[in-house]
């Protein structure tokens, strides 16, 4: 605290000091054409502000220059989404944000001028300035999503408005936020030059261009401090609203849920059987999977074994639909599973329970509504996670809580298959334990495949081994 009063205080006093320069500089020059002081601009500021028709055209610039910066910043957001989901819009677009970024802002201003007039031009000239940035910031922000949460996001069935709210928008909140930075201040600027050449009636643009006529230095200075102050409030609302937005971390639940509250009965859902046939893969020339073949019956509990590197998750993801096999086949596993991946693949910003109800799905016939569904999911998570971490981000947590919050994310999302990639890695032997006696409990019917280096969880899970190369019926 006394570090930021400090700063203040060392802030303040190097604006004074500039303004005691001003104030010397315009007494020592002596012509208030070339230049006038501080406090002939003060004096002619509060002369405009009680002008009638201040607030007017003040309100008048304003909209026209926030409209356009609005317009283009939600015109910019669908495109750039679009643009990333169809490759085709992109390369259709890619003239036009060549032209839109290499052509000088006058240019377009006498353009402008021809085909609409000069009403509507601080509008346009802002929209035309703000939206390339926000087209390109956009694009790459949804590039920069990561691709591990993306293919977790596909399995889990997580799509519409909770995908982007927890996969997108964390990547492309910062690209924005630094586009936002530079476009607000380019949108006043541009769009008040605009005014200036255009003269729409009762504009400051107007009334800064009739200073110059006039050679009123003073009223020069005023209209200008009115727009600069106009641009820093309108900066710092703006950017409020997207920080706003930004660290908002609702729940992903709406409405009444029906679920099924004790999940040790087996699920309506459950699959009978899977089927996994001669499956081989190779990369690269280099056999990784050979002729597996597996028979997971309904409730059964298979645990894959094999070295470093022999091949259990490629596996895995061959059965989960995530690659395809060079030979063989699947069958019998639906498009949605749930699964624990070789990394926990969370919601790093969402706390644990957040990070559980992104994945769940509606089943059973108990109807529960948001407040009933947290606090049964608060009660499962602490049979495995101390309780004081749920409402944490998991990005504080430590890795092997982070591994359980993955176990709890499949086992709670009500997905007929259960595909576990080492689920135990990371824990000591007491929550080894309590995990896979967690698991066990709530398998609820449903066929399990985990893969593990270590012969006791074998019989911690009371499973069958399963080894790369046999053959293997349920």
């Amino acid at each position: 605290m006394k570090k930021d009063t400090h700063k203040q205080i060392r802030r303040s006093v190097i604006v004074l000091l500039w303004l005691v320069i001003w104030h010397l500089t315009a007494i020592w020059t002596d012509n208030r054409i070339l230049l006038v002081g501080p406090l002939q601009v003060l004096k002619s500021f509060v002369e405009n502000a009680v002008r009638p028709d201040f607030t007017l055209i003040v309100l008048g610039t304003f909209t026209r220059i926030g409209l356009g910066f609005f317009l283009a910043f939600l015109c910019g957001l669908l495109f750039g989404a679009v643009s990333y989901r169809f490759a085709l819009v992109k390369e259709v677009l890619a003239p036009v944000m060549a032209v839109l970024k290499s052509v000088p802002v006058a240019s377009f201003v006498v353009l402008l001028l021809i085909w609409f007039g000069s009403t509507r031009l601080s509008l346009w000239i802002s929209f035309l300035i703000v939206f390339p940035n926000v087209y390109v910031n956009t694009v790459a922000g949804f590039r920069n999503t990561d691709c591990q949460l993306l293919e977790m996001a596909d399995l889990y069935g997580i799509f519409g408005w909770k995908r982007f709210l927890y996969l997108y928008r964390p990547a492309l909140m910062p690209c924005l936020d630094s586009c936002l930075r530079i476009s607000l201040g380019m949108s006043w600027k541009s769009g008040v030059a605009a005014e200036i050449i255009g003269l729409p009636e009762g504009s400051l643009g107007e009334r800064i261009y009739m200073s110059k006529i006039y050679l009123d230095t003073a009223g020069l200075f005023a209209w200008t401090l009115t727009i600069v102050l106009l641009s820093f409030c309108f900066e710092k609302v703006v950017l409020w609203l997207v920080k706003g937005f930004a660290g908002w971390r609702p729940y992903p639940v709406w409405g009444i849920y029906r679920f099924r509250k004790d999940s040790g009965k087996t699920m309506e859902n459950a699959v009978e059987e899977i089927q996994i046939r001669h499956v081989s893969k190779s990369y690269n020339e280099k056999s990784v999977l050979c002729d597996f073949t597996l028979s997971m019956g309904k409730e059964g509990r298979y645990l894959l074994m094999a070295p470093s590197g022999g091949g259990k998750t490629t596996l895995l993801r061959v059965a989960a639909g995530m690659e395809e096999a060079d030979q063989g086949m699947v069958t019998g596993m639906p498009p949605n599973i749930g699964m624990v991946f070789q990394e926990d693949r969370l919601c790093e910003d969402c706390d644990v329970v957040c990070n559980i109800l992104l994945g769940m799905h509606r089943q059973g016939n108990k109807r529960m509504n948001r407040e009933q569904l947290v606090d049964y999911i608060r009660m499962q998570a602490a049979e495995i996670l101390p309780e004081e971490c749920l409402a944490e981000p998991v990005r504080n947590l430590s890795g092997g809580m982070r591994r359980r919050v993955a176990l709890l994310r499949a086992v709670l999302s009500g997905l007929p298959v259960l595909i576990l990639d080492e689920p135990f890695a990371g824990l000591d032997e007491e929550n080894r334990a309590r995990s896979a006696a967690y698991l066990m409990r709530h398998q609820a019917g449903r066929p399990l495949l985990v893969t593990t280096h270590r012969e006791e969880d074998v019989e911690l899970l009371q499973g069958v081994r399963v080894g790369i190369g046999q053959v293997q019926d349920g």
